[in-house]
């Protein structure tokens, strides 16, 4: 797998367009707590980005399985780069609206660049590298944002905002340059009759049920999304909570480097643990995690947490992925993935604006003590449908 230039000119695209990526979220979020007082209206103004993506993502799954994936990802990449320019915007005339501009077009950009991302790995790597890519291309991206929010939070101290995201941009006209450089040998996409509207989710649905074990997975990814959603925001809290600017990075980093040593680790895990059992056991992890922050003063169970959260999920989503690329028809992978995509994009609305209301109405000890239940009972319900139904994920 080593010796394949398209495998590292993705692992390499990533790693340069993550940290430009992940310091523009610390952009995001120091521009954000200087001008948004409420958690809420922090959440409402994220949440329009996602929508946007949920909206745009059943032209995207089309265009993705009818079209070149490399002229997506292609595309996609000049979005990140315009994308940029209404933060520039935003900084130069001290406005929130053109800000959510910019979190609308990025959010569009990412809902083609990521369903197009993973529908492509398959074609550039053997079945049997499957896991062994999802896993470093997770490792990557998380590299990348330890990268990207510690420099981030250190450059802020020396450099302005402006020249932050002149940073970000420059690093997406890497990625566009990398991408350019792929080779991918893709089937022949026969052209479709002029009216012709087939090709929409509608076609995924019928395959999902065929396949009741790639849709279980799909719904149990979303579990873990509770957490995800409400990541900023929690960290944000704990911040405040603490009166430090350090616990962002110090958080940050240890969840990422957590994640990174999870997807090492479920290679050996997968040949002695089933699918199922992986899927289950960290997603009840997950809910574990999420109870610690009860205590959001104690920084070692703080970090605990995130630990946990980490390494769970770095053994939770490669394997699911895996399961989705193996067992959903490639011929639906584009529309497959932007459909996975929109639910992430939905489950993320969802918990973003959720948290943010509880943040501000009950406060972080019940907030994670309600998200660690639900996440736990959700997952404990599961189990025992995949029981019942005795469905195989391997």
């Amino acid at each position: 797998m080593w010796r394949n230039r398209n495998v590292w000119i993705i692992l390499i695209g990533e790693l340069i367009a993550g940290i430009g990526l992940w310091m523009g979220i610390i952009g995001n979020l120091e521009f954000m707590q200087e001008k948004v007082p409420s958690d809420f209206q922090k959440a409402l103004i994220l949440s329009t980005g996602l929508l946007a993506g949920v909206l745009i993502g059943p032209f995207a799954g089309k265009v993705i399985d009818r079209t070149s994936k490399k002229k997506v990802l292609i595309g996609a990449g000049i979005g990140r780069l315009m994308s940029v320019l209404f933060m520039f915007v935003a900084i130069q005339q001290d406005s929130i609206a053109w800000m959510i501009g910019f979190v609308i077009s990025i959010q569009i950009a990412s809902s083609f660049y990521f369903p197009a991302l993973q529908a492509t790995i398959p074609l550039i790597v053997d079945e049997h590298q499957l896991l062994v890519m999802n896993g470093w291309h997770m490792n990557v991206a998380t590299i990348a944002r330890v990268l990207g929010t510690a420099l981030a939070g250190l450059l802020l101290i020396q450099i302005s905002l402006s020249a932050l995201y002149w940073m970000s941009f420059f690093a997406y006209i890497f990625l566009l340059v990398t991408t350019s450089m792929l080779i991918v040998e893709e089937a022949v996409i026969p052209k479709r009759a002029k009216g012709d509207k087939s090709g929409g989710f509608k076609e995924v649905f019928p395959i999902l049920r065929e396949f009741p074990q790639v849709t279980m997975t799909l719904i149990m990814t979303l579990i873990p999304l509770l957490f995800l959603g409400s990541f900023n925001l929690i960290v944000i809290q704990l911040s405040q909570i603490q009166d430090s600017t350090s616990i962002k990075g110090i958080v940050y980093a240890i969840e990422g480097i957590s994640f990174m040593i999870g997807t090492i680790v479920i290679k050996r895990i997968t040949l002695h643990v089933r699918t199922k059992t992986i899927l289950f056991t960290f997603a009840w992890i997950v809910g574990l995690a999420e109870l610690f922050l009860y205590v959001p003063t104690n920084v070692p169970l703080v970090l605990l947490a995130f630990a946990l959260l980490g390494f769970s999920l770095g053994c939770f989503f490669p394997t699911a992925m895996l399961v989705f690329q193996q067992q959903m028809p490639r011929a639906y992978h584009g529309r497959f993935f932007a459909f996975r995509n929109m639910l992430e994009r939905v489950m993320f609305q969802v918990v973003l604006l959720s948290s943010g209301a509880l943040l501000d109405w009950i406060g972080l000890q019940w907030m994670a003590v309600i998200f660690a239940l639900v996440s736990v009972s959700l997952t404990t319900f599961f189990w025992l449908q995949t029981k019942r139904k005795n469905l195989q994920f391997d």
